[in-house]
């Protein structure tokens, strides 16, 4: 009487190259996808329109926002080859553990590894009385937008009173987060309230004139797609199919910025180092998977505000 529970005396050998197959698959799988992103990557540098011989400045809430959310936007506007000058403007010493002195000085380095020209391009306001570095506050928005007025639009006063024909500033493009702020920070979140307050200022009550300032802000994600890593790159992509306009060189609507994982500029290693490297106070452990598996150290997605077209 035959033994049912008997097996197929090759069966050791078919699972042995079930095995074998599946981890040369897995394998093959690894080692492509890097390649695909790198290919894809540089397809989105050609196709997307670049900001070129423009004024930046790079509006944030703490010390490493620039490293942690920023790094593709800064690395790719701060080449020599676009003839940007990228600063920083930085509203906080992040000083909630006492350590504001010491992260001033972590941005000065970070903002260098990132490309920045000079230490002179990094400014921290440090007034913890309207700008405390603070998980449940939100900075008022108007003074937000009266100190970008001051620093970037500091004609516009006389401007208006000698009915000029058109507003100026001196900078052209303004970045900062957008109204969900990436993370939820209140702090984050200000900043999109007071950028979008400073352009309306520009024109404020002068239908006739034209902002001086183009305000883009990084898109905030959800959670599976915020810790993808490249594979985000992918869905931005496929987001951009659905988008409008954007055809303008010297005003696009939608700007696609990423890092390369090797080679040459802008690079992942260089975003790492401007975190592990400048930013050592701040590199817990958590951070370290941050690096490892946020988008937005490798994929930022920008777009133009809207603001001149409000009621």
């Amino acid at each position: 009487m035959p033994n049912s529970l008997s097996l197929p005396f090759d069966l050791p050998f078919r699972l042995d190259l079930n095995s074998r197959s599946l981890l040369v698959l897995t394998a093959s799988l690894v080692a492509a996808v890097p390649a695909i992103y790198m290919i894809t990557a540089g397809a989105v540098r050609n196709r997307f329109p670049e900001l070129l011989e423009k004024r930046v400045c790079l509006l944030i809430a703490h010390p490493d926002d620039e490293a942690m959310f920023f790094a593709p936007t800064v690395l790719a506007l701060a080449r020599p080859e676009t003839g940007n000058h990228v600063k920083i403007l930085c509203l906080s010493s992040g000083n909630s553990e006492g350590l504001g002195e010491v992260r001033k000085k972590e941005l000065v380095q970070s903002g260098l590894a990132l490309g920045l020209r000079d230490e002179s391009d990094v400014f921290v306001v440090d007034n913890p009385k309207d700008f405390p570095d603070s998980m449940t506050t939100h900075w008022d928005e108007t003074k937000i937008a009266n100190l970008l007025t001051k620093a970037f639009a500091p004609q516009l006063a006389r401007q208006r009173a000698e009915n000029a024909s058109e507003p100026t500033a001196n900078i052209d493009a303004l970045i900062t987060f957008d109204g969900r702020g990436v993370s939820s920070h209140p702090n984050h979140i200000s900043l999109y309230h007071g950028a979008r307050g400073f352009a309306r200022a520009l024109t404020e009550g002068k239908p006739e004139w034209k902002s001086p300032v183009d305000v883009y802000t990084l898109g905030t994600v959800g959670l599976l797609r915020k810790y993808s890593g490249g594979l985000d790159l992918f869905t931005t992509i496929a987001s951009t199919l659905f988008s409008r306009g954007g055809q303008d060189p010297e005003h696009p609507e939608r700007l696609v910025y990423t890092n390369n994982l090797f080679g040459s500029e802008p690079k992942l290693g260089t975003a790492w180092q401007a975190m592990t490297t400048a930013h050592k106070s701040q590199m817990v452990w958590f951070r370290y998977l941050w690096l490892g598996f946020s988008r937005y150290m490798l994929v930022n997605d920008l777009r133009l505000e809207k603001v001149d077209q409000e009621q």
